[in-house]
Order: structure tokens, then sequence, then C-alpha cells
């Protein structure tokens, strides 16, 4: 196996160095405090930043029109996770935007695409309902045709970023006669429409997502992407990259899998636990000389380890199991004040590993269940045939 460092170029090196700069002055104590304090994962003074200085546009750009090249998208990516670039609402923006791009009017990508690469645009993704789970093809939010408009009535759960966005990438029902995947229809909606009220929701780990209501709220045929009934088409795209169902690329430039940013977390934890145990007491006693620490902490490390070189659908899954196996244990060899938060004072690691572990039940749920991955995996790869969830039949008497 072959670990060798890519060389870089005279100018990918500057580019590296520059874009590094760059990001170092733009993600101050102060961003990252503010982000932890709200919980969005998206900071506008950031996002405005990147797009006036010509970098989000480089980044959601195919290389032929202009965008970065292959090392360089590379360098960009890394870099913006070494910064901690908050992440969340930047993410959604590119996966809908290239939808918008592939399925929307000329009218509407006039209207989006120059404001989405300047960053004056954000864009939510609109699937999960109240009693829907993961399968967004129950949906059963309305759209109904009116004219030249839709009327569009339902609720939509995990919104997240709908109070930093402007538009949210909406799968609704427009044929509740019709077989699930025959039903749906995408829209890009406006979310400064009449009718529309957002709810924000706290998780475990201190994120904001929200509930956002439809109460007939009338968008424009303009705005619908795809064809009717057609939704299923349009939503596929990013549905599968969020799922983690990415192609492996001949030359290594990406991740395996989808969650390595939020996996870099997990690897954080680790690192300062590893630290944090080498170090001596008053008495020169270091927790690494047990044997069962050693142990324990080397089990953890290449557990975390095999996650993050596991490809494809598996890897979303490896990495968020492991993320929730790991981080109680990590807490565990640091003692009681693993389990004071970042920024409280005694916190045994800064809060590193008491984080992940709040965090981690979160990255196993997003995006779809880790259960429905398993099923997936089973499914599609094994073989294994298609769960049976109704309640056994009974016998009669």
């Amino acid at each position: 196996m072959d670990f060798s460092r890519v060389e870089l170029s005279d100018d990918d090196q500057r580019f590296l160095e520059e874009s590094r700069a760059f990001l170092s002055d733009l993600v101050t104590e102060d961003v990252l405090r503010r982000d932890r304090e709200t919980g969005d994962n998206f900071d506008e003074g950031v996002h405005l930043a990147l797009g006036a200085a010509g970098y989000l546009e480089r980044e959601w750009r195919p290389e032929s029109d202009g965008g970065f090249n292959r090392v360089r998208r590379r360098i960009w990516e890394l870099e913006k996770r070494r910064a901690h670039v908050p992440w969340v609402t930047s993410g959604t923006t590119a996966m809908i935007a290239r939808s918008v791009e592939k399925f929307g009017s000329p009218e509407l990508k006039a209207e989006v695409m120059p404001k989405v690469y300047s960053g004056h645009v954000r864009l939510c993704l609109g699937y999960t309902e109240p009693e829907g789970g993961s399968d967004v093809a129950t949906c059963k939010t309305r759209a109904v045709r009116d004219g030249d408009s839709w009327v569009i009535n339902g609720s939509k759960m995990f919104t997240t970023g709908a109070h930093n966005c402007q538009y949210v990438f909406l799968i609704t029902n427009t044929d509740p006669d019709a077989p699930k995947h025959k039903s749906l229809t995408m829209f890009l909606v406006p979310l400064d429409s009449p009718g529309i009220e957002i709810q924000g929701i706290r998780t475990i780990d201190g994120d904001r997502t929200n509930i956002v209501y439809y109460s007939d709220v009338r968008v424009d045929d303009k705005y619908r992407l795809g064809g009717v009934n057609d939704g299923w088409t349009v939503v596929r795209e990013p549905l599968n990259a969020e799922h983690g169902a990415v192609e492996a690329a001949v030359d290594g430039l990406q991740d395996v899998a989808i969650m390595m940013h939020q996996a870099l977390f997990m690897a954080d934890a680790a690192d300062k636990a590893a630290a944090k145990v080498t170090q001596a007491d008053p008495n020169g006693r270091r927790l690494i000389d047990d044997g069962a620490v050693a142990y324990r902490l080397g089990r953890s490390v290449a557990r975390m380890e095999a996650s993050f070189s596991t490809p494809n659908i598996f890897g979303r899954v490896a990495l968020a199991q492991t993320m929730r196996d790991i981080s109680p244990d990590l807490m565990d060899l640091l003692g009681t004040a693993s389990s004071l938060p970042l920024g409280t004072d005694g916190a045994a690691d800064d809060g590193a590993a008491e984080y992940v572990f709040r965090f981690a039940p979160l990255v196993g749920i997003y995006g779809g269940t880790l259960e429905v991955f398993r099923n997936m995996i089973a499914q599609y790869v094994l073989g294994l045939g298609k769960p049976a969830y109704a309640a056994p039949a009974k016998k009669a008497s």
C-alpha cells in the first residue's frame, strides 16, 4: 500500500499557503465561539467572504467552467476542515445547486445561481416529515396546481439551516393516487413566501435544526425542478450524495465516504485523549503506563483508522458507528473531568470527547438512520431481500 504524499507543484503549494492564511484570518475564535453558541453550523460573514473572494464559485463549478482542478479542490476541502469553517449550510447549498443547474429553468438559474456563488443565497433540504422517518418517498406535503402556480400545504422536520437560507429544496406530493415514487414533484421554494413558518429545534449536541410549516404557500411554476410527478429523478442524485453512495475516484483525491468532516471531530478527540494519557502527574505517573489504558486507547484508534478507510455507503455506517462506540471509551479513560463541555474550566480534553459523545447519535440519524443503511446494504449489496416489517400473520385457530 502506498502512503506517499502528493507532491505539489510550486503553484499548488502557493495556493495551499494562500488558502490556509486566508481561512486562518477569516475563521477567528469569535466565529467558532458564535458557532458553538448558536449551533447553526453557519456563519454569514465567513460565507459572504468566501463568496466575495471567489472561493465558492471555484469550489462549486466544474473545472471545465472555471472551477478548481482536482488537486486544488482537495487542498481546499482539507484546509476548510483544518480551519473548522462552519459547514452544514454550505454543504446543503452545494448539493442542491447541482440539481438547480441540472433541472432548473433558465429563468430560475439566472435568479438563483449568481447569488449562490456570491454567498448571498443559501439552500436547505426540505425532505423529512414529522411522521415520515427516513423514507422521503412517503411524502404527504401536497402541492396542487392552480393556473401558472402551485399551492403547497404540509410540514417538514429537520430542515437544518432554513433560518439562514433563502430557498428550500422541497419534495411534495402532486398525485396522491399514484405509486409513491411516481407522485413526487420537486420545487425550489423561496423561504420568504407568505404562509411559511420556521420554528427552531435544538438537538442533544446543541445544534439547531427546524420544523417548517407550509400553509397555502403559493409558488410560481418557474420554481419547479424537473417534470411533474418526476421528482424522484430530481431528488435521487442529492440523496445518493447524502447517503454516501459515491464512486471511487481513480486519482484518490476525494473522500472515500461521506461524513468525513464529522468524523474529524472524532479524530480530534482521539488526539487529545492520546496527549492527555501521556502526561505525567505530580508523582511522575502516566495513564498510558497502565496496560489496560494503552490497550483501550489503541483499540479505539485502530477502529477509527479502519472506519476512515471504509468506502462508500459502508463507510457512512462505519464512521457513525465508530463515533458512537469509541467516544464513551475515550471519556472513561480520561475520567470524570471528561464529562465537562468545551470551554469549561477543568475539562480533561477541552470537551472534545464529550462533544463527540453527544454528536455521534445524530451522525447516525441525519441523512438516514444507520438501521436504514444497514438494510440497504443487506438488500442491495448482499442480496438478502427486502425486510418484512409487517406483523406476523396470526395462525387460524
